[in-house]
């Protein structure tokens, strides 16, 4: 499996509660908009899985898999946006809400009236340190929104990958035509946020976060949006 620096950095075992799990990536070609997911779950992670292993999947390959994306070409950036993105936090290694282009999908879901509502309210949480509020004011999702990165592969320097539709029902389809546990995950090198999973994942979503937190995903040239969890007992060694 080729891994790159960003997979060399993350541990394959995470320790949770006294319990060790293994986080083991799946390589796959490059996913193009329109592929089937489960045709591609099927090939590639049907030869690694195991009893009582789950996957995590990335939201990213189901937003490209469902189509849902969108060419910085059809995106007008407006005064709301620029403004908006000059009080946005940077990350040195995540481009985040950085670029005009992605806060304008955004604010084009949203809507202005909805995303100045946002700024206020967010403004004086922040003035009581509170943190968050803009993005759950703003609502619709458009904190997933990810895409227009410079260092992506050219797929994702050009498409902003809007949130995927029905995670839940995707997670528990997965589950019930491939028997497999599967847990929908927005993760970056930020954070990780939890967005479905089926019924016969034992894990909470709390417990489910954790274990994935440093997200050991990777959908550069690293090409692993399916990452499978294993209790590190059933490891062979």
């Amino acid at each position: 499996m080729k891994k790159n620096s960003q997979h060399k950095e993350k541990k394959l075992i995470m320790e949770l509660g006294g319990q060790k799990y293994a986080r083991i990536p799946v390589q796959t070609h490059v996913i193009n908009f329109g592929e089937d997911l489960i045709s591609i779950i099927k090939k590639y992670v049907t030869p690694e899985f195991k009893n009582d292993d789950c996957i995590a999947i990335s939201e990213k390959v189901i937003s490209v898999c469902q189509k849902n994306v969108r060419h910085i070409s059809t995106v007008k950036v407006g005064w709301l946006a620029r403004f908006i993105v000059k009080g946005v936090k940077k990350y040195p290694n995540d481009v985040g809400f950085s670029r005009a282009e992605k806060m304008q999908v955004a604010v084009d879901i949203s809507g202005k009236t909805r995303m100045i509502f946002a700024i206020i309210l967010g403004a004086v949480g922040k003035i009581f340190g509170i943190r968050g509020i803009f993005w759950i004011v703003a609502g619709k999702r458009v904190s997933e929104i990810d895409g227009f990165n410079p260092d992506a592969m050219d797929m994702y320097k050009e498409h902003a990958v809007l949130p995927p539709a029905n995670p839940v029902k995707i997670c528990q389809e997965i589950e019930d035509k491939l028997h497999f546990p599967s847990v929908i995950i927005d993760g970056n090198n930020i954070n990780v946020k939890i967005l479905g999973k089926s019924n016969k994942v034992l894990l909470n979503k709390k417990e489910l976060r954790l274990i994935l937190l440093d997200n050991p995903m990777g959908q550069n040239d690293e090409l692993t949006p399916f990452v499978i969890i294993r209790k590190s007992d059933k490891i062979e060694l």
